[in-house]
């Protein structure tokens, strides 16, 4: 791994970062660069798979794909197959063993309270009322 000095620059080479087109102040479309087609190939490939699983890249996954939209999914398999590489490269660099984060990654500290009153705040903007009790115990 010392041929890359960061875990961009291997997601470089792997052609999986994203483009960056900026005209007078607009940004274009991102295309991902050209780089290996038969390594971006298996990590799109990769990618797709762990989307079907219960950890926290499938997480990501699922959240990336709500994210871009209806057509969302092919964006999402490239960012995924983006974090696949970095995730190699800082294993392979530091010796370390992969410990998955789980798939409540980003659910695990979300504040409840502030939640409750975001979903009664859309509610409301729907044209709705609600009345909130807790369950009995």
């Amino acid at each position: 791994m010392t041929r890359f000095p960061t875990a961009e620059h291997l997601a470089s080479w792997a052609g999986l970062c994203p483009g960056n087109y900026e005209s007078a102040g607009k940004r274009k479309k991102g295309t991902t660069r050209n780089g290996n087609l038969h390594l971006c190939g298996v990590l799109v490939e990769a990618a797709w798979a762990s989307s079907r699983t219960s950890t926290r890249l499938g997480a990501r996954f699922r959240r990336l794909h709500r994210r871009f939209g209806k057509a969302g999914g092919k964006k999402a398999a490239v960012a995924i197959a983006h974090t696949i590489p970095v995730i190699v490269w800082h294993l392979l660099t530091t010796g370390a063993t992969y410990a998955d984060l789980g798939a409540d990654y980003y659910t695990r500290y979300d504040d409840t309270n502030a939640r409750k009153h975001r979903l009664l705040r859309q509610l409301r903007e729907l044209g709705y009322t609600a009345e909130l009790t807790p369950l009995a115990a």
